[in-house]
């Protein structure tokens, strides 16, 4: 392939993206931007690299999740700290039942921007650009909010250096302490079923630490009881944004993209050819691509040679997202291919995007029921194939939300009106995604045996 530079996505197709009205004052941002302090350091990703190759050999769980699209309007302490307790939970769910250590990488501190199926949104026979994030226009509909503006790139680097400060205290300060395992439930799920679940767990785990407390092992003497590692993670879209943050490292020469600890590119702008290949076939992050139904095994192959051409375990997650009635059929055939070539890549999967249906009252929902079994048969077809089965990629939320239909609370589609409150795609709330947190468990406990 031709030499790769930071910048030389710019002489290729590109997808998915903005046009600014002024493209001097782009320059000047994007100028400012490279100006800018690190939000993670190279040392912090090639870390996350070597768990993520624990996962690709088998011996962890990668757990992803977090807002579809995050926010200038939502961005509060009390919903970072409670989708950082929800992946927490999470993580102690399924690490008690597996024994495997579990991977955790938020969808947060950057990603802002989304692709759309459309340039323009039309209500009411009125036609505008569509919203594409909040880095880069804004979701109410006047022609004014439409326009990409560019400052608003600082705006949300702004708000990832905040997010991940508080991201940052909340793994070291206390509140990963396992002694606190409950008082991560959160006020609104104590009357589910799977809240009680939980708290029996939390019991067992409680017991545990007062045996190894007993033993001399406690969270003052053990830093892995009282502090967790928490990496960052988004989707690479807006590549004028990336740009500015990909620096050279000073250790090792290496290229990283410092806006996150691993970025990736979404089915919609997967292209061999493409900016968005090209752009993060350079840096040294871990990187996921998003396979979709439509995603051939063998251009799958030729992906993964342009993104990992040193076959290097935990450079590369492969995040599946078929549907729940297209897993079957769909899925085998990119792990037949992978597995042929020899090819070394976490497989993860995302129950949610090929899950997407229109309620009868006109909200863009997603049924639990249909995460849960596209989830259940990603495990079946792994175990069916004798590969591994190595993580799961969620939208999700520590809010009270009614976004998806069921789960425990059961949520109907009349309920969804009451708390509807996503920026673009329906997000689990903590319930549910605790529900999905158990489900994970119990297969990753029988393939552990």
């Amino acid at each position: 392939m031709s030499k790769w530079t930071p910048s030389s996505w710019r002489d290729k197709p590109i997808l998915q993206q903005p046009t600014y009205p002024d493209a001097e004052h782009l320059k000047r941002v994007e100028a400012e931007l490279k100006q800018y302090p690190p939000l993670v350091f190279a040392g912090e990703a090639r870390t996350l690299k070597q768990q993520l190759g624990n996962v690709a050999n088998g011996k962890a769980f990668l757990l992803q999740g977090g807002d579809c699209a995050e926010s200038f309007s939502e961005f509060h302490a009390d919903n970072i700290r409670d989708t950082f307790k929800v992946l927490l939970q999470m993580s102690v769910v399924m690490q008690f039942a597996s024994g495997l250590p579990v991977v955790k990488v938020g969808r947060l501190g950057g990603q802002f921007a989304k692709p759309r199926s459309s340039d323009f949104e039309t209500i009411e026979g009125v036609s505008l650009p569509s919203y594409r994030g909040d880095i880069i226009n804004a979701i109410e509909f006047n022609d004014a909010a439409r326009i990409p503006n560019p400052e608003r790139m600082i705006h949300a680097y702004n708000q990832s250096t905040a997010t991940l400060n508080l991201v940052r205290a909340f793994a070291s300060g206390g509140l990963a302490d396992l002694h606190e395992v409950h008082k991560w439930n959160l006020d609104f799920a104590h009357q589910s079923d799977v809240s009680a679940k939980y708290e029996d767990l939390a019991e067992q785990i409680e017991q545990s630490l007062n045996f190894m407390a007993a033993c001399g092992v406690t969270s003052k003497t053990y830093r892995t009881l009282r502090e967790t590692d928490f990496y960052t993670s988004h989707e690479a879209l807006l590549l004028n944004y990336e740009e500015a943050f990909t620096r050279q490292d000073s250790l090792t020469g290496d290229w990283y993209d410092v806006s996150s600890h691993m970025l990736w590119i979404g089915d919609r702008t997967r292209q061999l050819d493409g900016a968005h290949v090209e752009f993060l076939r350079g840096v040294k992050n871990p990187i996921a691509v998003k396979a979709g139904p439509s995603m051939d095994p063998d251009e799958l192959v030729e992906l993964i040679n342009a993104l990992n051409p040193d076959n290097e375990a935990g450079r590369l997650n492969v995040i599946v997202r078929m549907g729940a009635d297209k897993v079957a059929e769909g899925m085998p055939k990119l792990i037949k291919a992978v597995e042929r070539e020899g090819q070394k890549v976490v497989w993860s999967c995302d129950p949610m995007h090929g899950n997407i249906i229109k309620s009868s009252n006109g909200y863009k929902t997603r049924k639990v029921d249909a995460i849960l079994t596209e989830m259940k048969q990603f495990f079946q077809v792994h175990k069916a194939e004798g590969t591994f089965a190595g993580g799961v990629h969620l939208e999700m939320t520590g809010k009270n939300v009614t976004e998806c239909l069921g789960g425990s609370f059961q949520v109907t589609e009349e309920d969804l009106n009451s708390r509807y409150h996503t920026h673009c795609d329906p997000r689990l709330n903590a319930d549910q995604s605790l529900e999905l947190a158990f489900l994970i468990a119990d297969t990753l406990k029988d393939a552990t045996k």
